[in-house]
Formats: structure tokens, C-alpha cells, sequence
């Protein structure tokens, strides 16, 4: 007998494209025939002479996208940023609202190759990456960086590893920088302009720790945040938040780059070096378009005198940049802390910094209560002991949320009666008052703290916050992109964007707030609360078997949450129906998808 031989799997190497519409069913929705007739024309007047040009083809459509595949990956790049820019074109006239913006992935993969489809790893990670891109934007793997670095005339920035859903292992993930592409004017050349730069915009890149003893590593990182906050204050300044600029931690920094990507004119680098009691500082300021170092200082002090130092580091700089500084702004309430003290409140900002489950709360609540008590007026520690308190209530990590946020708001108010001007206790104020049927006032907190601190990105968030509350959620979105343009790269974006998932359910939209739940469970797994409210939204469109798996996410941080707690921390923080419309949804939801009644 013959054996038969397999069938002859084809399988080649490509470039692969994905590509679909940011907010489709939210466009359908308003105008079903609109959108269409505008995609079906956009796609023929734009995407399919781009594609066709670059020697790709469109394997298969997918009602709000496509996939398509390309011989290299120059050539899939170069025809997503043409058929981008055609776009932006083609659409600049129309209402915010209703404009049509496509979000593009690309890979390179090892596909299977049908006459009418092509699948396989590589096409997964293209539509995952897609899943990323921001609308107008183009997402691409490490492995389709390497080949068109240096050959598309674009900048991509490095968004670092991304856990992709479905996706065993981690993928490196690079975005085009924002604005890369800007739409000539009528009569202007067509080469895209940068976008300006602020006169006053800086970074401040994690300082260097050079004592070779990594215990010491926290400490350096505490003063790097420390500096930072000081110099939000000087008048007219913009300083990229701290979160993002430690995404930048033991890179090696082409600081021409790094401006164009944060859009900023000055990058401010260092060095620290801590023996004893002593610690020595090494700062130097350089000008991020030309690379060159316009002022270096050292400093070297006893530890006991390190925010009498920072204040003299921030004034000198002020005074390089032409800036006055606000004196009265920049010093801290206390004139002097305890070096144990101060170790202490660098270690409990450490593990807040990891996300928000109990576990890390609660490490992180013993680091600030070790500090107050030795030394009871620390405002530092009481802001910290307080942020723990005001999480673990408004996030829904303990049933006692209620004594937190009463705590959390007595050590608030302490603290403003020593440093009246401390934004981040005004703005932590606002989050407190938030969830306490205060909404309202929340937001007059959050605008002082901005007018105190005019780059507290989370402010913003609070804000947007705080109109979900109020059942605006129409107007939640505006916030947290505010949040996000001051701190593009913040370690707390997954909770800001965890809001507009809030907000778009209370809208009835959600598909939008799927996705915007998955982006902000992308950005962290830990956000337990998120895990939740995203499980109740897939239930709630049928999706039940990746609702339960979810849930079981969920209890994994948090193995304590119930419905209970939910409906009784909610009744407690708004009464305006159209937030208990959303929360007795999200109840239902939460049922479906298996979350536990309590």
C-alpha cells in the first residue's frame, strides 16, 4: 500500500499589517450609514493606493479594519504612515466626534499562507499591537524596529516589554512618536514640521546610584522623585512627570532622542554617591537639541541637609533657565527630617509604586507608619500614610473602606495645617472626597493643586474622576488625556485609564470601555477593582467564559472582593442615578460573570 504523503503546509516570511478603527461602534452608533460610506472612501482614496504602491496586499477585511501583508518591513511602514497622513488629511474638517482614525500594528512573523487568509504567531502579535497603537498611530514589534531603524525617515519610541493578550511571551513595543506626522498647510512644503518645543520643558532622568551598594538604590530613586516635584514649581515650567521618566532607569540615553520623543528642551542627569552620613551629588544640565552640557554642579553635604541641598540645586537651575523660582513653593514645610525617617518614606513610595493590591498596600502602610512615628510631624510620611489609606478605600481592597478614608482624610488635613501648599495632599483630598458623595469639591481640590503644581498629572485624572461621579461621564475622557499628556509614560496610567473604562460603561458603551479596561489592565495587572468592572462589561456583551476567567484574575489580587462590597462602597459615593444606573449594571454584570456575592 502507498503511503500518502502530508499535505505540504506553504509557509513564507512577511510583514504583517493590521489595522481598524479607534472607536468604531462608537461611530456606528451615531451614524451607521455615515461612518460606513466615510470608511469605505477612505479606504480606497487612501489605504489602497498606499498599500498597492508599497507592494503589499490586503489579505482579508474585517468590517472596521484589515489585514494586509507586505515582502519587508520598510515597505509596511512606509505605507501605514503614508495612508495614515492621507487620512489626517482627508479628515481634518470633521467634528472630533465623528472623525475616523485607524490604529495600525505591524510585525514581521513566519505565517501559513491560504489563498485567502494567512494566520499564525506573527499575524496574532500584529493585531495585538494594533490593540495598543493610539488612533492615528502606528504600534510596531522590536523585530520590525530592527529593520527600518534608520531607513523611514520616522521616530518610533520605545514603549518597552508588552504582555499581549493570548501572547506567551513578553513582545518589545515601539509607538511613532506623537505628532511625527503633522499636516502641511495649504501651499506649505509637505515635509511634516516638528511640533514646538516648550521654553521651559525638562526631564529629570533617574540619578545614578555610584555607591555600589544596591540597598541604596530606593534612596537614590526617592531623592530623583523628591527633585522632581521641586522643580515643578518654577514658574512656567513643564517637567515630565517622574513615573515616566523612570521607564528611562539604566538605558543607556541618546539625549537627542529622548527630547524629540518627550518633546522637551533640557534633560537634567545625575549622579549620587551616598557614605555615612555624607552624600554626594553630581548634577548636570544638558540642552536636549544640541547635546550640549550648559551647567554641572556637585554637591556634597551631610545627609541631614539633603532638602536644604535640593533647594539650592532647584535654585541654581532656576536661575540657569531664566526662571524665578517660587521660594515659598519649592522648600518643604519641615526644615529638616531625620535621615532614618526620610529612608523610611523613599521605601513606602517603593511598594505603593507597584500597584494596587493588598499586599503592597499594606508593606507599604508599615514603611510611612514607621516614619510618623519617629518623627510625628513629617509631612512627607503623613502624605504617604495617608495616599496608602485613600487607595486601599477608594479602590475597594478592604471592607473597612469607610475607617480608611476617614483616616485617610484626619492625616490629610493634618498635614495641610503644616504645609498648606502641598498639592499632592490637596489633590489626595480631592480623591477622598470623590468617593464621599463630595464630588463636587473634589474638583475645587484638584484645581488648587494644579494651580500649586500646575504638571500634577493626577490631578487631572481626579478631576475626570469626579465628573464619572457626578454621572458626566461625557466629560471624563478630556481629563485623563490631560493626565496622560503631562505623564505619557506614568506607572499610575493604568488606573486613569481604568476611569474612562468607568466612565464609557456608564455611557452604555461597552465595547469602548472594554478596551480602554484592557489597556489599563495592559499597563498593570494589578488594578484587582479593574479586573472586575471589565468581567461585569464582557458578561454583560456575552463573552462569559473570558468574563469568568477574568474574575478569577481578579480574586487572585484581591481574594477578598465581593458584590457586597461593591454595592455598599458604591451607594456610599454617589447618589446621582445615573451612576447608580451604571453600578447596578456593573452588578449585573459582575453576576454573569461569577464574582462572588459576599
Amino acid at each position: 500500500m502507498v503511503q500518502e504523503r502530508p499535505v505540504r503546509v506553504e509557509r513564507r516570511l512577511s510583514a504583517i499589517l493590521a489595522a481598524d478603527v479607534a472607536g468604531y461602534s462608537r461611530l456606528m452608533h451615531n451614524d451607521e450609514e455615515a461612518t460606513h460610506a466615510k470608511l469605505a472612501a477612505l479606504l480606497t482614496d487612501a489605504v489602497a493606493p498606499a498599500i498597492a504602491e508599497h507592494g503589499g496586499r490586503v489579505v482579508k477585511n474585517t468590517g472596521d479594519g484589515f489585514l494586509a501583508e507586505f515582502p519587508s518591513a520598510v515597505q509596511a511602514v512606509r505605507a501605514a504612515a503614508q495612508f495614515q497622513t492621507r487620512i489626517k488629511e482627508l479628515t481634518v474638517g470633521d467634528a472630533e466626534d465623528r472623525r475616523i482614525a485607524l490604529r495600525v500594528g505591524v510585525n514581521i512573523g513566519d505565517v501559513i499562507v491560504e489563498p485567502h487568509d494567512i494566520f499564525g504567531d506573527g499575524v496574532n502579535i500584529a493585531a495585538r499591537l494594533e490593540g495598543i497603537a493610539e488612533p492615528g498611530g502606528i504600534c510596531i514589534s522590536s523585530s520590525t524596529y530592527d529593520q527600518v531603524r534608520g531607513k523611514v525617515g520616522i521616530e518610533f519610541a520605545d514603549l518597552g516589554e508588552q504582555n499581549l493578550k493570548n501572547i506567551d511571551r513578553p513582545v518589545r513595543a515601539y509607538a511613532l512618536v506623537r505628532d511625527e506626522f503633522s499636516l502641511p498647510t495649504k501651499g506649505s512644503s509637505t515635509t511634516p514640521s516638528p511640533p514646538s518645543v516648550p521654553h521651559l520643558s525638562i526631564v529629570v532622568l533617574p540619578f545614578a546610584n555610584i555607591s555600589g551598594d544596591p540597598e541604596q538604590e530606593y534612596f537614590v530613586d526617592g531623592v530623583t522623585e523628591s527633585l522632581t516635584t521641586d522643580l515643578s514649581r518654577i514658574s512656567g515650567a513643564l517637567v515630565i512627570a517622574c513615573n515616566t521618566a523612570f521607564t528611562f532607569k539604566g538605558k543607556a540615553i541618546d539625549v537627542k532622542k529622548l527630547g524629540r520623543e518627550l518633546n522637551v528642551r533640557y534633560v537634567l542627569e545625575g549622579s549620587m554617591q551616598r557614605g555615612g552620613n555624607r552624600l554626594r551629588v553630581n548634577v548636570q544640565l544638558i540642552d536636549a537639541e544640541t547635546g550640549n552640557h550648559l551647567w554641572a554642579e556637585r554637591f556634597d553635604k551631610p545627609v541631614a541637609d539633603l532638602f536644604d541641598m535640593q533647594d539650592e540645586i532647584v535654585s541654581r537651575l532656576a536661575n540657569t533657565l531664566n526662571a524665578q523660582l517660587i521660594a515659598a513653593e519649592a522648600r518643604r514645610a519641615e526644615s529638616s527630617l531625620h535621615p532614618d525617617a526620610l529612608d523610611l518614606v523613599f521605601q513606602g513610595r517603593g511598594w505603593f509604586n507597584k500597584g494596587l493590591i493588598p499586599d503592597y498596600m499594606a508593606r507599604a502602610r508599615g514603611f510611612f507608619e514607621k516614619a510618623v512615628a519617629l518623627d510625628p510631624e513629617n509631612v512627607e510620611a503623613m502624605v504617604g500614610l495617608a495616599r496608602v489609606d485613600t487607595m486601599t478605600g477608594a479602590a475597594l481592597m478592604t471592607d473597612d473602606w469607610s475607617a480608611r478614608l476617614a483616616s485617610a482624610e484626619a492625616t490629610l488635613t493634618k498635614a495641610l495645617s503644616l504645609a498648606p501648599n502641598h498639592a499632592v495632599a490637596h489633590m489626595l483630598l480631592g480623591i477622598v472626597q470623590v468617593v464621599t458623595k463630595r464630588a463636587a469639591q473634589a474638583m475645587v481640590q484638584c484645581e488648587h493643586a494644579t494651580a500649586l503644581d500646575r504638571n500634577l498629572a493626577p490631578a487631572h485624572a481626579v478631576i475626570g474622576g469626579a465628573k464619572f461621579f457626578l454621572g458626566r461621564g461625557e466629560e471624563t475622557e478630556p481629563h485623563i488625556n490631560e493626565a496622560l499628556r503631562l505623564s505619557p509614560r506614568d506607572i499610575f496610567a493604568h488606573r486613569w485609564m481604568a476611569i474612562v473604562g468607568f466612565a464609557k460603561a456608564q455611557l452604555g458603551a461597552d465595547a469602548e470601555a472594554i478596551v480602554w479596561l484592557r489597556r489599563a489592565l495592559d499597563a498593570n495587572r494589578n488594578h484587582s477593582t479593574a479586573h472586575f468592572v471589565l468581567a461585569a462589561a464582557l458578561a454583560r456583551l456575552g463573552e462569559l467564559d473570558e468574563a469568568r476567567a477574568t474574575v478569577q484574575a481578579g480574586l487572585a489580587l484581591d481574594p477578598s472582593f465581593t458584590i457586597r462590597r461593591f454595592r455598599d462602597a458604591t451607594n456610599a459615593r454617589s447618589d446621582v442615578p445615573t451612576f447608580r444606573a451604571w453600578r447596578d449594571r456593573v452588578i449585573e454584570g459582575m453576576r454573569l460573570a461569577g464574582v462572588p456575592e459576599g
